[in-house]
Parts: C-alpha cells; sequence; structure tokens
C-alpha cells in the first residue's frame, strides 16, 4: 500500500524490548519470595547466558566470534559488567521495595544514558528530544511516589 507509515526497524526492536524488560521485574519479585537477591541475580545470568547460547548457535553467528576485535571486546565486556551491576542493585531494590515505584527509578538510566551518549559519543540531541528526557525525570518523580492512603 502507498502512503502508509514505514515504522524503523529499530523501534519495532525498541518497544519489544521495553515490553520483555517490563515483565523482568514482575517475574522478578514473585521469584524471589523467599530468595536472596544476589543469588536470584546469578540464577537469571545463568539462564539468560544458555538462552543467548542457544539463540547465537540457531542464528549461526558463532563463526564470525573471530571478528571482535580487542576494543569491541573491552567495550563488550564493560558493558557486560555494567550490566551485571545493574542487576544486582535492581533485584535488591525490587525485592526491599514495590516493582511500581523502583522500575521508575532504574529507568533514569535513560536519561543518564542521553547525557553521556552527548559527552561521550558526541550525539546532539534536538531540543524536543531533550525536552522529552526532562519529562522522564519528572515522571520518574512522580511516578516513584508512594501512594497515599
Amino acid at each position: 500500500m502507498t502512503g502508509m507509515m514505514q515504522i524503523p526497524s529499530w523501534l519495532v526492536y525498541a518497544i519489544l524490548s521495553a515490553a520483555a524488560a517490563s515483565l523482568v521485574g514482575i517475574f522478578g519479585k514473585i521469584g524471589m519470595a523467599q530468595v536472596d537477591s544476589t543469588l536470584a541475580t546469578g540464577i537469571r545470568s545463568i539462564i539468560m547466558t544458555l538462552f543467548l547460547l542457544a539463540v547465537c548457535g540457531f542464528a549461526g553467528v558463532w563463526s564470525k566470534v573471530h571478528t571482535v576485535t580487542g576494543r569491541s571486546l573491552l567495550m563488550i565486556v564493560l558493558s557486560g559488567l555494567a550490566g551485571a551491576v545493574s542487576w544486582l542493585f535492581y533485584f535488591r531494590a525490587i525485592q526491599l521495595g514495590p516493582v511500581s515505584q523502583v522500575a521508575p527509578i532504574d529507568k533514569l538510566s535513560m536519561p543518564l544514558t542521553v547525557i553521556l551518549a552527548m559527552l561521550v559519543l558526541r550525539e546532539r540531541p534536538a531540543m524536543w528530544n531533550l525536552a522529552g528526557v526532562v519529562l522522564i525525570v519528572a515522571g520518574a518523580y512522580l511516578a516513584s511516589m508512594p501512594a497515599r492512603s
């Protein structure tokens, strides 16, 4: 059909990522009812590792492992470590507090990422983008406020 708007593939993947990520806190909170948060994060990491190894196998990408350069590997390792630390803190936070309040604060990673992208990657978001970031910060604050009886 002509005239239909083409949705960028990155947007489709970003929406799918958000949908999947929304389930992490819910399943994690239920699963940690009687489990230490660090142990739960470790078990989650094993499951993720096995799943991702299988996905790479089915996608046939293991033959490309030789194309990963030293710098790329270092950045991927640092990304993995940052993700692991993030999940340790996230699982502890949802164990101690309500997911509905922890999740908005966790999403402050987005404004922090935009700031770091500007500083490190020299990205230049438009003013509309920055206004959206400010609204996300305000929204995270409002969404994380405790319910009043």
